[in-house]
């Protein structure tokens, strides 16, 4: 199984090969926890994928990273605004799913630094079972909602504290 030992970066995910994309998101194990993954995942659907995510980098200044681990890619996830919520998500390449607690502690620590995001939400599908790590990382349960025509758990993470300006988080390192 591939290990990162040490270097965690955020790129952009335009910087990956759409093939290396399409592997992970194509994976099942990946996708059994994605309602909102209809169909295959393939190059057009990738390409649709990478631009909305862009969008939302054009859109709110902010959006989902491709994440590396010691310069593999290892997944995605990022904030994505939702109405006046700024939501977190997460998608590890199942080898990598141990790094989920440490690249998170990396995004949360961006948005208590971020003087837009008084809190992070959670979306995750009823599939999930454990959630012991958004209860380490402080979130708390708020109930189930519709989004997109499915069933999500959401929680909440209030991230008040001593905030600065918002930066560029591009390749920050831990």
């Amino acid at each position: 199984m591939p290990r990162c030992r040490s270097d965690i970066r955020f790129a952009r995910l335009p910087e990956i090969a759409p093939e290396e994309i399409v592997a992970h998101m194509s994976d099942p194990r990946a996708g059994a926890h994605l309602p909102l993954l209809k169909g295959a995942f393939d190059r057009c659907a990738c390409a649709a994928f990478v631009a909305a995510k862009e969008a939302c980098w054009q859109r709110d200044g902010l959006g989902h990273w491709a994440i590396l681990g010691d310069g593999r890619y290892v997944g995605w996830g990022g904030f994505q605004k939702e109405g006046e919520e700024w939501d977190f998500g997460l998608v590890l390449k199942p080898e990598f799913f141990g790094l989920g607690t440490r690249i998170g502690r990396m995004a949360l620590d961006f948005a208590r630094a971020d003087a837009r995001i008084p809190f992070v939400t959670f979306l995750l599908p009823p599939s999930r079972r454990h959630f012991g790590a958004l209860r380490r990382l402080g979130a708390r349960p708020v109930g189930k909602i519709d989004h997109d025509g499915e069933v999500f758990l959401k929680f909440r993470l209030d991230t008040a504290g001593p905030r600065t300006p918002a930066g560029n988080f591009r390749g920050r390192s831990a």
